[in-house]
This record gives structure tokens, C-alpha cells and sequence, in this order.
């Protein structure tokens, strides 16, 4: 069995864009905003925990949900031709 790498690429890109911004307004809801510069803010241009940040770790993650899914499912195809 194959994946469609574009709806591979695009579930991934959805879910990772989402995971990044529910996370970030929960800890806003519990923790208040506190712009801190987080590990994922390290690695994201402009993401920290407050709600301009939480819309630009969603972009990221968006795009690179996007790039991670397509390379696994591209990978996974490219495995399973060979084994046939």
C-alpha cells in the first residue's frame, strides 16, 4: 500500500499547525502570556507563548508539517517500491 503524499503532507501539516497553537493558548490559559522564549521558539523565528506568537507557530508549523509529512510519505513509497 501507497501513501498520497499530498494528503499525507497536508494531515500532517494540519495537525502540527494545531497541536502548536491549542498548546500555546493552553499554557496562556493557565500560565497567562508570558512571551517567553521557549525551545520550539528557538527553533521557530517569532514564536513565544502569547497570541501573536501562538498565530506564528502556527504558520511554522503549518509549513513544516507540510515539508515533514511529504518527506515521510515520499520515503515510505520510495521503501515499499523497492521491497516490491
Amino acid at each position: 500500500m501507497k501513501f498520497n503524499v499530498m494528503a499525507f503532507a497536508l494531515t500532517c501539516s494540519l495537525v502540527w499547525g494545531g497541536c502548536l497553537l491549542f498548546v500555546t493558548w493552553w499554557i496562556m490559559l493557565f500560565e497567562g502570556a508570558t512571551g517567553d522564549v521557549t525551545l520550539i521558539g528557538q527553533i521557530y523565528r517569532g514564536y513565544d507563548i502569547s497570541p501573536l506568537g501562538s498565530i506564528i507557530g502556527m504558520l511554522w508549523g503549518l509549513v513544516d508539517g507540510f515539508i515533514g509529512g511529504a518527506i515521510f510519505a515520499w520515503l515510505y513509497n520510495w521503501i515499499v517500491g523497492k521491497k516490491a
